[in-house]
């Protein structure tokens, strides 16, 4: 067996030997897949393979280390990112690719984010925020998810694209990036315990909840309301989240996601990214 990605035949004869107790064969095929990028679902869905699953769940353990080895080299970082957005979501494509389960076929993060962005544009919702805001989260077409909040797919944002639920900072993501494709001005909030967004209507500042279907608040009435918010507290709905916070922001999630797990390797590996962000 060669390295690099399967062809379709060679793919073929690995997926019949995925399940084969023989230690012999099973370490051969786990490392002939540790050779691949660790996403091997355009050939998968080439050859059509009908499977269980719990076959899928097997081949994508497999397939977990060659993930992990990608992200761990495609992985740079100039230190700070600064203001650039893009080098942010080239990285937060890094992480929604390892996530991801290397099996099922999907789209690119940037090509779903530009597809939702067309989407809000025909939709006649690109013209201002408080439009963008109604036409992804006043219908519930994102959503929090509050069942299965700790669940690191949250921190995938291909996933969140997908469906539709994700943790208050992955919501939050999905307002930002797609209002910069807009040419809206979303900034996110580094609210301790529950990232938000914040724009403004009339130079006044509306702080936005995401997770709570996109629920606007002025952000004078915000603090008219809630004397006992303390100085930390005013002061973050006051700020806009750089790159680099929010970043480490996503991963500390996903620290905290894969250590509840007992995923300690990833948990570590995680760690490593977050030591290269400045």
């Amino acid at each position: 067996m060669s390295g690099g990605a399967p062809a379709a035949g060679e793919l073929s004869a690995l997926l019949r030997l995925i399940d084969d107790e023989t230690p012999a064969v099973r370490d051969q095929v786990a490392a002939r897949l540790a050779e691949t990028n660790g996403d091997l679902s355009e050939t998968i869905a080439e050859l059509g393979w009908r499977s269980s699953e719990r076959d899928r769940a097997v081949l994508s353990a497999l397939l977990h280390p060659a993930r992990a080895e990608m992200l761990r080299r495609e992985w740079i970082v100039p230190g700070s990112l600064g203001d650039d957005w893009d080098s942010f979501e080239h990285l937060l494509r890094l992480i929604s690719d390892f996530l991801h389960d290397g099996v099922s076929l999907r789209q690119s993060l940037p090509d779903a984010l530009d597809l939702l962005a067309e989407e809000a544009e025909e939709a006649g919702a690109a013209g201002s925020e408080e439009e963008l805001c109604e036409f992804l989260f006043a219908g519930g077409r994102f959503r929090g998810d509050r069942e299965s909040y700790y669940d690191p797919r949250n921190s995938d944002l291909g996933y969140t694209l997908s469906a539709g639920t994700s943790n208050p900072i992955g919501l939050c993501l999905v307002f930002i990036l797609i209002a910069r494709r807009l040419g809206l001005e979303v900034s996110g909030v580094p609210f301790p315990g529950h990232f938000l967004c914040r724009f403004h209507v009339e130079g006044e500042p509306v702080i936005v909840d995401c997770f709570d279907l996109g629920r606007r608040h002025p952000l004078s009435v915000l603090l008219a309301e809630h004397p006992e918010l303390g100085i930390q507290q005013k002061k973050a709905l006051r700020t806009s989240a750089t790159p680099d916070a929010i970043l480490q922001r996503v991963l500390m999630n996903l620290s905290s996601a894969f250590s509840g797990l007992g995923r300690e390797e990833d948990a570590r590996l995680v760690a490593e990214l977050r030591s290269t962000i400045g």
